[in-house]
C-alpha cells in the first residue's frame, strides 16, 4: 500500500474510532486492538501493549498518547499531529457546544432540573473510578497508605498546585525501593531533546503570556497546558484538580458545581478522550465573552491540554527502550498509581458535598456504582436514562 493513501486509511481509522470508541482509556485499548492490529495490521499486539505501558508513564491522556505515538510511528510528527486532531475533534466540538448551551440557558432563566439525576451520577462514576483504580493499582500496604494520605490532602488542601507536587511526592516515596524491581542491563541514552525543549518552552511562554496580558484565553490555556503536564492517571484524576481549580479556587470560581457535575457526566456518554471535559470548562469559563469567545476558550482549554503529553510522548518514545531499563522509573510508578487512586477517592467526597442530602440523590450514586460494577450497561446508556428521568420528573 502506497504510503500516502496509507495515511489516509489509517486517518479514516482514527476519525471512526473518534465516534464509536465509548468507555474510557481501558475500552479505548480494545477498540485499537480490534481495528489498528488485528484488522489493519498498522503494528503487532505486542507493539501496542508497548506503546500504551510507556505512555501510561507519561502525564496526560493515556489512550490520546498511544492513539498519537502510533501516528508518530506510521509517519512521523506530522501524522501525529493529525491523529491527535481527527480523534480529539468531535468530543470537544460536542463539550464546547455544552458549555454554550449551558451559558445559553441559564442566561434565559431555564431550569436545569433535567440534569438534577446525571449530578449524582456523576459521583457515582468517580466513586466507580476510584474502585477499579484502587483494584488495579493497590497490591501492598505502602501504597494503601500512600492512597489514604493523598486523598486527605488533596481533601483539606483547597490549591491546585497540591496536586502535582502530592504525586511527585508518592513517587519519590516509593522510587526508593527501587531494589524490589528486576535488575536489566541498561542501555546507553541518545537523547533528542527538540520536544522535550518545545514542551517546557510553551509552558514558559505561555505563563509570561498569561502573566503579562492577563487575557482570559491565554490565561486558560495556561491553566490546562499545566495540568495536562503534571497529571498522571488519566481523566478521572483530572477530575479533582479542574474543580479546585475551576470551582472551588476563589480567585476563579468560574463554574458552580452543578455546572461542572452535568459537564462531566454528560462527557461519560460520549466517544473518545474524557479530557474533552476541559473544552466544556474553557467554554464555560468565558460565558461572558459570547459565543464567539465561548468557542475560543473551549478551543484554547482543548489545545492546551492535550499538547503536553503529546510533546512528551514525542520526547520519550525515542529513549523508552533505555529509559524502561531503570529500576527507580518503574519503582516509581507504584506511588503516582496509588496517589493517582487517592486523589480520585477524595474528589468524589468533593464533588458529593455540593449535592442536596436525600434519599434520591443516595439512591442514584449507589444505583450507578452498583451498575457499572456489576453489570455490562454502558456509561452513555446510564447518562441518556439519567436525562431522560430528569425531563419526565
Amino acid at each position: 500500500m502506497e504510503k500516502p493513501f496509507k495515511y489516509i486509511v489509517f486517518l479514516k481509522d482514527v476519525w471512526l474510532l473518534s465516534i464509536s470508541s465509548f468507555g474510557g482509556p481501558q475500552a479505548h485499548m480494545a477498540h485499537f486492538q480490534k481495528i489498528l492490529v488485528a484488522k489493519r495490521g498498522y503494528l503487532k499486539e505486542e507493539e501496542l501493549v508497548e506503546l500504551n505501558a510507556l505512555c501510561q508513564i507519561l502525564p496526560g491522556p493515556s489512550s490520546t498518547q498511544t492513539l498519537s505515538a502510533i501516528g508518530y510511528r506510521l509517519g512521523g510528527a506530522k501524522l501525529a499531529y493529525l491523529t491527535l486532531f481527527i480523534w480529539m475533534m468531535p468530543s470537544v466540538s460536542v463539550m464546547t457546544f455544552a458549555g454554550i448551551l449551558m451559558a445559553n440557558l441559564e442566561q434565559k432563566n431555564v431550569s436545569l432540573n433535567f440534569a438534577r439525576f446525571i449530578q449524582p451520577m456523576a459521583v457515582g462514576f468517580i466513586s466507580y473510578a476510584a474502585y477499579l483504580f484502587s483494584l488495579k493499582t493497590i497490591t501492598r500496604r505502602r501504597g494503601l497508605i500512600i492512597m489514604i494520605a493523598a486523598g486527605v490532602v488533596s481533601y483539606f488542601i483547597k490549591n491546585p498546585f497540591v496536586f502535582p507536587l502530592t504525586l511527585l511526592a508518592a513517587g519519590l516515596i516509593t522510587a526508593f525501593n527501587y531494589k524490589a524491581h528486576p535488575r536489566e542491563k541498561t542501555k546507553k541514552f541518545d537523547v533528542r531533546w527538540d520536544n522535550f525543549l518545545l514542551w517546557a518552552g510553551v509552558l514558559i511562554l505561555a505563563a509570561v503570556l498569561g502573566g503579562i496580558t492577563k487575557a482570559l484565553p491565554i490565561r486558560l490555556f495556561e491553566n490546562f497546558y499545566r495540568n495536562g503536564s503534571l497529571i498522571f492517571g488519566g481523566g478521572q484524576v483530572l477530575t479533582p484538580l479542574l474543580y479546585t481549580e475551576f470551582v472551588e479556587y476563589a480567585p476563579k470560581h468560574y463554574l458552580s458545581s452543578q455546572e461542572f457535575l452535568s459537564g462531566f457526566a454528560l462527557v461519560q456518554a460520549l466517544p473518545g478522550p474524557v479530557f474533552s471535559f476541559s473544552a466544556y470548562i474553557g467554554s464555560l469559563s468565558m460565558r461572558e465573552a459570547g459565543i464567539g469567545g465561548q468557542i475560543l476558550g473551549g478551543f484554547m482549554a482543548a489545545v492546551g491540554i492535550f499538547l503536553p503529553g503529546t510533546f512528551l510522548t514525542f520526547f520519550v518514545i525515542r529513549i523508552w527502550d533505555s529509559l524502561k531499563t531503570y529500576r527507580p522509573i518503574r519503582a516509581s510508578l507504584e506511588g503516582i498509581n496509588a496517589a493517582s487512586a487517592g486523589l480520585i477517592a477524595a474528589a468524589a467526597l468533593i464533588l458529593f458535598q455540593p449535592l442536596q442530602s436525600s434519599i434520591t440523590i443516595y439512591a442514584v450514586i449507589i444505583g450507578t456504582f452498583l451498575l457499572l460494577t456489576f453489570t455490562k450497561v454502558p456509561s452513555w446508556a446510564l447518562i441518556i436514562f439519567g436525562l431522560a428521568l430528569g425531563f419526565i420528573f
